[in-house]
């Protein structure tokens, strides 16, 4: 009785949290979606103008361009990967819609395999569907992963030196549909999968003395969550790659129980808010972009690897100038604010200028009491004005740490 207590009062404060999290939405929810609020090419130029103008190649008509079904976006390029090492990748981004622009939001799919000649790869394929007149959103993130990475042990006080490597394959399964309750408000369910394979440390015992930590830590042991989601989204951008002026919180709440499979019953939440404030009227981006999240997993047998950390948000773009993996606990906040601003009056070039800050919970108190912050700026280059992709450069640092990031689309 007390545990389903417990239970009982727990979905409460989540319930309550989502409500509150949405009542800027709700206020906002009988307003009808705006015609006007679509990517504007007159005037533009991207790489695709100017690879025709360089080479030679036939021009197609304005009335076949405004026509086109799929947008792509291919940059073949070596990087620094999230969690640290060079790599080579592929980054592939596609923009299409699946019914008429004035309605239907701009559907995303994204795949980006990379790999290293050091046993490090990735194959992640990402999914944002619209369907026509918004009324469903179907998402997926599906990624296979050989992921050998630093850990810090839990917590925002751990130095620097130490850190501890872990080897580990990593497959990740994520589906979710939402139905259109409102104009921009959507709600849905989905299921999560992450499965852990093979974890490698030098020593059998070594991963889990060195973080102090009971649950997925292992060596030569699986560890799998696997749960269903509660789903809640708010959205009045139109693109995910290049966000218009407009709001967005998503509320993603995770039952993992070991009826599906999981090797424990826990829990997790994850509250996303975004804002993107236009500064000037004229066509010209001038924009102020926050985020902020709160992300918490609770319950007993929560793996290592899953427990929140910067840089494993779902669209692992947190932390800019911080190592991936860097800060870890139970509880994780983050904040970030990014000046966007084109040089051209073209669009085809310009830059962004960024801040950001997180803080994990302390293992024994609960509390946030250390916050670390980092800072940079990055380079936009039009790569598809169509469909608004920037190939986005952008150095961050931060105490001790410092990282480039080259990809298609903006961090958030």
């Amino acid at each position: 009785m007390a545990g389903l207590f417990c239970i009982k009062r727990l979905m409460y404060k989540t319930l309550s949290l989502i409500f509150f999290c949405f009542i800027p939405g709700l206020l906002l929810a009988q307003k009808a979606i705006d015609p006007d609020r679509r990517i504007d090419t007159s005037g533009k130029k991207d790489i695709i103008d100017i690879g025709r103008y360089l080479f030679h190649f036939g021009h197609k008509p304005l009335q076949a361009q405004k026509n086109k079904f799929v947008y792509f976006s291919i940059l073949p390029l070596p990087y620094s990967a999230p969690g640290g090492g060079q790599v080579l990748f592929t980054s592939t981004t596609a923009g299409f819609y699946t019914g008429d622009h004035s309605t239907t939001y701009l559907s995303t799919v994204s795949f980006t395999p990379y790999f290293n000649f050091h046993g490090r790869y990735g194959l992640p394929f990402r999914s944002s569907i619209w369907t026509k007149d918004n009324s469903w959103v179907i998402q997926g993130d599906t990624r296979f992963l050989v992921y050998p990475q630093s850990t810090w042990g839990l917590g925002g006080k751990q130095p620097e030196f130490n850190k501890f490597v872990v080897n580990y394959n990593y497959i990740r399964f994520y589906q979710s549909a939402l139905k259109r309750i409102t104009s921009y408000f959507f709600a849905g369910i989905g299921y999560d999968l992450d499965y852990y394979l093979d974890i490698e440390t030098s020593d059998p015992n070594a991963f889990k003395k060195f973080t102090g930590y009971q649950y997925g830590t292992s060596a030569d042991k699986n560890s799998l969550s696997s749960g269903a989601t509660i789903n809640l989204l708010y959205d009045t951008r139109n693109n995910n790659f290049n966000p218009l002026p407009g709001s967005y919180t998503n509320v993603v709440y995770r039952v993992n129980s070991m009826a599906l499979g999981s090797n424990a019953n826990w829990q997790s939440l994850y509250v996303d808010m975004r804002k993107y404030i236009s500064l000037t009227p004229d066509k010209k981006k001038n924009m102020l972009a926050l985020w902020s999240f709160y992300w918490k997993a609770f319950g007993n047998g929560i793996p290592y690897l899953n427990l929140p950390s910067i840089g494993w948000d779902p669209y692992q773009r947190s932390g800019r100038g911080i190592e991936q993996n860097r800060y870890r606990s139970k509880s994780l906040l983050y904040f970030e604010t990014e000046y966007r601003r084109d040089v051209t009056a073209n669009g085809l070039l310009g830059f962004v200028a960024f801040a950001n800050m997180n803080s994990v919970s302390q293992p024994n108190t609960n509390q946030f009491s250390y916050w670390h912050p980092a800072a940079g700026t990055g380079l936009r280059i039009k790569f598809n004005k169509s469909s608004g992709t920037n190939i986005a450069i952008d150095y961050g640092f931060s105490k001790n740490y410092s990282s480039v990031r080259v990809g298609l689309g903006e961090a958030f």
